[in-house]
């Protein structure tokens, strides 16, 4: 029963979680990153098409990390991100990603063929800008 005397019910809203991530979203991002990264690798020349497209691989790997674990904190994310990144470049160093390439063409945009050592610092930019947009579009509203 109520009485005129009650306050009113208001209801409590939660502060959003800065560490939450719609995979949704999270999907939509990674293909305008791959959508970016083809038109990328086939329409810039040289040396800025690599650099856009170790950029863009490099912000992808992040956004697949958080898709897996989407309450991870950024950095968590980051340094996971980096490791694949790097991981992925050393590998390259084998010979193995450029057999699974003549084997499967399409795992060289995935995998790469050639070691570069740029690409190590390139990765390492990219995963740093994904985590920094991250952390900014994570911010409240009224804070950015």
């Amino acid at each position: 029963m109520s009485t005129s005397n009650d306050p009113p019910v208001r209801s409590v809203r939660r502060a959003p979680d800065p560490e939450r991530r719609s995979r949704v979203g999270l999907a939509l991002v990674g293909l305008v990153i791959v959508a970016l990264g083809l038109v990328g690798r086939f329409a810039l020349p040289g040396a800025a098409g690599d650099v856009a497209g170790g950029l863009l691989y490099a912000a992808l790997v992040y956004v697949v990390v958080a898709m897996v674990v989407p309450r991870a904190s950024g950095t968590r994310i980051a340094l996971v991100a980096l490791a694949v990144v790097l991981g992925v470049e050393l590998l390259q160093l084998t010979g193995v990603p450029a057999a699974i390439g003549e084997a499967f063409p399409p795992a060289r945009l995935v995998l790469g063929t050639t070691f570069v050592v740029s690409d190590l610092v390139i990765g390492a930019v990219g995963v740093a800008l994904m985590a920094t947009t991250d952390a900014v579009l994570a911010r409240p509203r009224g804070s950015r």
